[in-house]
């Protein structure tokens, strides 16, 4: 079986295993486990950030960065396809008492000028602007890609405005590997960045949030309250290590087969549009006449 669905249901293969077998292992919530520390320190130093902290999902690591960068009453701005608004539960009410506004952007990308018009005025009738969040590649956007002037953009408006910018980079090495970009350009345009381990990159799970040691240091106590302190988790964080030492640039790989299979469903008489793909992503929309259902028996025909 094929399994399309998601980037989310890739497993180890033998030699991420063995690495995640021989792993040296510590009380991470005693910041004793070299592993993790290395995975963090590794991760910091790829994107220019000072330290970083391993949690269990690129939810948790956004949760937590929101929580730092917000308070009760507070408003993030970001996009209507956003990951943080559409499939974190309502996160952002719940664990941090904040709004949010929204810009409709296109394909999950927002631009400097839109973002400049939705900040709140000094006005006791608003919520306070105070923090912008980008999620690259956009996964409702179909893995569309910021470049990186505009990243630049958006980073020169919120310094003026003195609001941190976050990044939801659960697939940001897609958009570096497909853009040919140097990760420590993000370091110098973001204020904090998360980073997911187990989609394309191949762990089983994992993400690290990372930012200057005063935002880490935070984040330690904030992860604790949302339960996510771990013990011997070296053995996950070993995953993560193979992953980017090995599953990187084969993520080029990806986007190949992406591209395949979007031109492949461009030809297909039950789909009726394909958006363009940029990663590994594909987004089609089906004919009128069909429904979801009907196709995916299809797919299971093919046994994909």
């Amino acid at each position: 079986m094929i399994d399309l669905r998601s980037d989310t249901v890739t497993k180890p293969n033998d030699e991420m295993k063995n690495a995640m077998f021989n792993a040296s292992l510590g009380d991470d919530v005693f910041e004793e486990d070299p592993t993790v520390t290395e995975l963090e320190n590794r991760l910091a130093e790829i994107f220019g950030m000072e330290a970083g902290i391993f949690c269990p999902s690129g939810t948790m690591t956004n949760q937590i960065a929101l929580n730092i960068h917000l308070k009760p009453g507070d408003e993030v701005i970001c996009s209507r396809e956003s990951h943080i608004y559409n499939y974190e539960g309502g996160g952002i009410a719940k664990n941090s008492g904040a709004s949010v506004r929204l810009i409709e952007g296109s394909s999950g990308i927002i631009k400097a000028h839109e973002i400049k018009d939705n900040i709140n005025p000094d006005d006791v009738h608003y919520p306070i602007s105070s923090l912008v969040a980008l999620e690259n590649t956009c996964n409702r956007g179909g893995g569309v890609c910021y470049s990186i002037n505009d990243m630049k953009e958006i980073s020169d408006l919120c310094k003026e405005y003195n609001l941190p910018l976050h990044l939801d980079g659960a697939r940001v090495f897609n958009a570096i590997v497909k853009n040919n970009e140097n990760p420590l350009q993000y370091g110098e345009i973001f204020n904090s960045i998360s980073v997911c381990l187990s989609k394309g990159l191949g762990a089983p799970l994992g993400s690290v949030l990372i930012g200057d040691y005063d935002f880490i240091k935070k984040a330690r106590r904030v992860r604790k309250v949302f339960g996510g302190g771990m013990r011997q988790v070296g053995i996950v964080a070993s995953a993560g290590i193979y992953a980017l030492e090995n599953n990187v640039e084969r993520l080029k790989d990806d986007h190949l087969h992406a591209k395949m299979i979007g031109q492949a469903l461009q030809k297909c008489s039950w789909i009726n549009s394909v958006l363009p793909v940029e990663t590994n992503i594909v987004v089609g929309n089906l004919n009128e006449d069909k429904d979801n259902m009907s196709f995916i028996d299809l797919l299971n025909e093919k046994n994909i």
